[in-house]
């Protein structure tokens, strides 16, 4: 779904047929200034969001990002501050918070994967386990803390799994149909078998699943550069590092989309 779109529906579910409490106690025309801050050490991301939700609702007159995405804070740092009726600062304060929250937390979470491999040649792969509707905007995100995007979604590449081996009858055959593809082919292998099938069928990207690191080396080792190699299943900030040092070309982690931890931030808000 496209940003505008989903700030559209965001805001409609929000404030529905109005914001009674705005309404019923801020004058019409009072104006105001409002500044969000991070609260706590992050990386930012969502800032674009800011202009097209204050430009749906109306009302404001300026907008001044303070940070960009990707960029690491310190709490208490300014991020960006609107000025307009108060009325509708107070109003979008919510979405506005929500979007920067969620996504700044996926940045965040990102980051720390990247930081914690930094030195090796490996690089963080975001995944499609993502809030469904707002894929687009939380692969952003984890772009914005270091990672790479891996697929977008089932139509721009070829990612063969263990279900998709079971269905063409096998590692050679699922190959095989997908020999013609434009895209990328990249094939999940679960024992040394499929592997050495995988390998012998020409496969150039390998996802090698469910590894301890010390089997993600020998595999990696064994696998001598004839393939690009990924790792995935299970791994943690705390074990990324072990799996890093194997030699792996990527590693791909759900929990950077999935399992994120929304930001602290916070929305001050001052009468002109």
């Amino acid at each position: 779904m496209e940003p505008h779109l989903i700030i559209q529906q965001a805001l409609e579910e929000d404030i529905g047929a109005g914001d009674i409490t705005t309404e019923l106690t801020v004058p019409a025309d009072a104006t105001a200034t409002g500044t969000f801050f991070a609260r706590q050490p992050l990386c930012l991301a969502g800032t674009g969001l800011l202009a097209e939700i204050y430009r749906q609702r109306g009302g404001v007159d300026r907008l001044d990002l303070h940070a960009s995405d990707g960029t690491r804070l310190a709490p208490d740092t300014a991020i960006a501050t609107v000025r307009g009726l108060a009325r509708t600062l107070l109003t979008c304060e919510r979405v506005a918070l929500n979007f920067l929250q969620r996504l700044s937390g996926v940045a965040t979470l990102a980051s720390r994967y990247v930081d914690a491999v930094a030195g090796t040649r490996t690089r963080i792969l975001d995944t499609r386990k993502t809030t469904p509707g707002l894929r687009q905007l939380e692969k952003a995100a984890a772009a914005a803390g270091g990672a790479v995007n891996h697929r977008m979604g089932l139509y721009d590449a070829v990612l063969i799994k263990n279900n998709h081996i079971s269905a063409a009858g096998g590692v050679r055959d699922a190959l095989e149909r997908a020999k013609d593809a434009t895209v990328r082919v990249e094939i999940e292998v679960r024992t040394r078998a499929e592997l050495d099938e995988a390998l012998a069928a020409g496969a150039r990207h390998l996802l090698l699943d469910n590894l301890t690191p010390a089997e993600a080396r020998e595999w990696i080792r064994y696998i001598g550069g004839r393939a690009t190699t990924e790792l995935s299943g299970g791994i943690t900030l705390e074990t990324v590092r072990d799996y890093a040092e194997a030699g792996a070309d990527f590693i791909s982690v759900g929990a950077i989309t999935h399992s994120a931890t929304a930001a602290d931030l916070n929305f001050r808000l001052k009468l002109c």
